[in-house]
């Protein structure tokens, strides 16, 4: 069978439809759907899949796959088929590989040995997918049971196309579209399943969201409670209060991106003190006032005396509509960012 021609008009009116589609707002794996019509124009296959790499399990999830059997699809995500990516040199950056660039024979890798090459596939083509910053995001093949389609111009066109396409599926556009849901935000992270802290878009970090640090916990406590958002606030240096907003990532492959927390100024506390927003902290907790007193090392007359302060100041009539207003509201001091006395 004779290669398709793809010409210049045809390469960038498939490169503009690629472009379009990585623009488009909907969700990751609709995207990733729509590109496998304009790239069989690239690369005429009878079997494609692109997936995404965990990078904490090590392992790839797939956002869309197409004519494979059930023991391929297995293995298209299985450890000793990213080894195979990591041993010919896909999991960095540079150009579309097809099988005919292999550095090595095709027959020595596991995914072709067991399963492409029994059911007939005798070429194909890889993309590596990339973060602008050259983090490794993901694979794209594409396989096709003849060798005529995988021509120079095809490969060189998925060259070009990789970064709209990288675009399009990179699991940190939906998070940092979540985080622009904050407007007021000066800072933030994302952090993962596994409790690291990644850089989130634009915006710059914070020593107060370091990996592991009392902000980080809290923030993933809130959420481990069954929440998709949470608010409170933290004290900063001086006498400074920031609002920390909490947001659950969507659950998207590869789902090891956990929460984005941001940091904003604290506007509007209703005229409440440290004080109070701490007592506020630990009556959420529900813990009673001689407790409170004695863990803040006070009377518990000075505690009970300032619950009628508190519940003027957010307008309600007594403390358990205070308390859960303050949930509501976000204003309160978590127990683990209370500063003790001593």
């Amino acid at each position: 069978m004779a290669a398709p021609e793809i010409g210049s008009r045809a390469a960038a009116a498939i490169a503009a439809e690629i472009a379009g589609i990585a623009a488009t707002p909907a969700r990751t794996a609709q995207r990733a759907e729509a590109l496998l019509e304009p790239l069989r124009r690239v690369l005429p296959f009878q079997a494609g899949h692109l997936a995404l790499l965990d990078p904490e399990q090590h392992e790839h999830h797939e956002l869309v796959i197409r004519g494979y059997d059930e023991s391929t699809r297995r293995c298209l995500t299985s450890p000793a088929t990213l080894e195979d990516l990591e041993r010919v040199g896909l999991t960095k950056p540079g150009p579309p590989l097809r099988v005919r660039d292999l550095p090595v024979p095709p027959a020595e890798l596991r995914l072709w040995a067991e399963h492409l090459i029994p059911a007939g596939f005798c070429e194909g083509l890889a993309i590596s997918l990339h973060s602008p910053g050259g983090t490794y995001l993901g694979v794209l093949g594409l396989h096709t049971d003849t060798p005529a389609h995988a021509t120079d111009a095809a490969r060189d066109l998925a060259g070009r196309v990789a970064p709209l396409i990288a675009h399009a599926v990179d699991p940190m556009r939906e998070v940092t579209a979540l985080a622009h849901t904050v407007h007021d935000a000066v800072a933030g992270a994302v952090l993962t399943r596994s409790g690291q802290v990644l850089p989130l878009g634009d915006l710059p970090g914070h020593r107060l969201l370091r990996a592991r640090s009392a902000v980080a916990l809290t923030a993933a406590r809130h959420l481990d409670d069954g929440t998709d958002r949470a608010r409170f606030l933290c004290p900063d240096t001086g006498h400074r209060l920031l609002r920390v907003t909490v947001l659950r990532c969507p659950p998207e492959p590869p789902y090891h991106l956990w929460a984005v927390v941001l940091l904003s100024p604290a506007a509007d506390v209703h005229g409440l003190t440290p004080f109070d927003l701490t007592i506020l902290g630990l009556l959420i907790d529900g813990w009673p006032d001689w407790r409170i007193a004695a863990w803040l090392q006070l009377a518990e007359a000075t505690v009970t005396g300032r619950i009628p302060h508190i519940t003027a100041m957010l307008g309600t009539p007594d403390r358990t509509l205070a308390i859960s207003r303050t949930a509501r509201l976000g204003l309160y001091i978590p127990r683990m960012l209370i500063k003790r006395r001593g």
